[in-house]
This record gives C-alpha cells, sequence and structure tokens, in this order.
C-alpha cells in the first residue's frame, strides 16, 4: 500500500484523481441520480420520503454509508479489472491513449445530451424491501443497474484506470470516485432539508451541469488523443522527484 501512494505521488495519478472526484460530483448532479434522491434515502433507511427530514441522524448516515460502500463494490472491482488489462497493453500505451481519448470525448458528448443514439438509459427495476438492512445490495443494484445511466463519467475513470497500468491503480481511481459520488448521499442523508435547496438549484440549472460536465469530459479526451495528457504527467512526476525525502 505504500508502494502505491508513493507511486501515486509521482505519477499520473497526481492528474487522474482530481479528474475522478470530478467525474463522481459530476454523476450525482446528473439527471439520473439526483432527481431520484430522496427516494434512494427513503429506501436505505425504510423511512418515507414525508419522514426524512425527521428521520434520525444515526439511521440517516447508517443507511446512507452501507448504500455507498455497495456501488463502491462494484466500481472499485471493475477499476481493478482496467487497470489489470491496462497493465497487459502498456506497450501500446502511446496507440491506446488515442483510442481511449476518442472514447472519452464520445461520453463527454453523450453526457451533454448531443448523441441521440446512446441517450437510452438501461436501469434494474427490482428493488429489494426497504430497510438499512438491504441498504448495500440497494447500492450494489444501483452499480450494476446504473451502468448506462452514469456511464459517460464512470467510463472517463476507467479509462484513466485502464491508463495506470496495475489494478491497485485502478481500484483507487475508481474508489475516489466513489468518494465524489457517494460523499453527497451521505451529506444529503445528515442534512436533507438544507441540502434540497442545493437539488433545487441543480435542477434548475441542470442543462448548464450537462454541458459544463461534459465539456471537461470532452477536454480529457482531447487532452489524451494530443499526447497533452502525457506530457502534464511527465512534467508532474519531474515535479514530484524534485522533492527529497521528509524525515
Amino acid at each position: 500500500m505504500g508502494d502505491l501512494f508513493a507511486d501515486a505521488a509521482a505519477g499520473s495519478l497526481l492528474l487522474a484523481v482530481p479528474v475522478a472526484v470530478v467525474a463522481g460530483l459530476i454523476s450525482f448532479f446528473s439527471p439520473c441520480v439526483l432527481p431520484l434522491l430522496p427516494g434512494y434515502l427513503s429506501y436505505v433507511t425504510g423511512v418515507g420520503v414525508q419522514d426524512l427530514e425527521s428521520a434520525g441522524r444515526l439511521r440517516m448516515l447508517a443507511g446512507s454509508v452501507l448504500f455507498v460502500l455497495g456501488f463502491t463494490v462494484v466500481f472499485v472491482l471493475g477499476g481493478a479489472l482496467f487497470g489489470a488489462v491496462g497493465q497487459s497493453l502498456f506497450q501500446y500505451r502511446r496507440e491506446f491513449s488515442i483510442v481511449l481519448g476518442v472514447v472519452v470525448i464520445v461520453l463527454g458528448l453523450v453526457f451533454m445530451g448531443l448523441v441521440p443514439l446512446l441517450q437510452r438509459e438501461v436501469r434494474i427495476h427490482a428493488v429489494p424491501a426497504v430497510g438499512i438492512g438491504v441498504a448495500p445490495l440497494l447500492g450494489f443494484f444501483f452499480g450494476l443497474g446504473w451502468l448506462p445511466c452514469i456511464g459517460p463519467t464512470l467510463g472517463v475513470v476507467l479509462t484513466l484506470a485502464n491508463q495506470e497500468g496495475t489494478a491497485p491503480r485502478g481500484a483507487l481511481l475508481t474508489f475516489v470516485y466513489c468518494l465524489g459520488l457517494g460523499v453527497p448521499f451521505v451529506v444529503a442523508a445528515l442534512a436533507f432539508r438544507r441540502f434540497m435547496v442545493a437539488v433545487d438549484w441543480a435542477r434548475r440549472n441542470q442543462r448548464a451541469l450537462q454541458l459544463v460536465g461534459g465539456g471537461m469530459l470532452v477536454l480529457v479526451g482531447v487532452l489524451l488523443v494530443s499526447g497533452v495528457w502525457d506530457a502534464i504527467v511527465m512534467d508532474l512526476q519531474a515535479w514530484a522527484s524534485s522533492f527529497g525525502a521528509v524525515v
């Protein structure tokens, strides 16, 4: 684990981790997650939507955290798989960066709603009985059933995980993505009334958020295709290696 974080400080994770966090936040504020926030919190806590504001904080915290852990397992396993595959393709790194960059650009355009053919959502509608006990299972269903919906942002993170070239790095990157997606769930559970003010603002500005978020994804794709991403990584590696060890 220590070697992993040492590599992160000197490698492309310095650049990829912030992108993964932002991608997670973009996923949370996407049209297929944000509007259903009260419903999800109701399912994972066993509390009616009308009673969420007065529900006990411990119950809200437990349900939301277990829900986040459920989908984190799915995404981290996927990140580890993509990282492992990337390791075997390391010798074709430049060619693969171009291909993945094109994919990321397309995903960004999908998120912006500019590719109608790929705008369809596929979801798992089977929902288990409500309550804290099934919150991890519901999170697991969320991770599987909403992949087509949050796919554009998650796809960027998995692309970066593939570039990292190792399973631990890929797992770390998708874990950070889950923090960006999951922390708002927990915050909303603990301060539901106040958080709904932000939710209402996001709903009113949903289109602008889609355009900004999709534009950021397209930018990442352009950086990958052009080779600027690798150049920035090399600069970060040189910058990180210039610091001596702290005793």
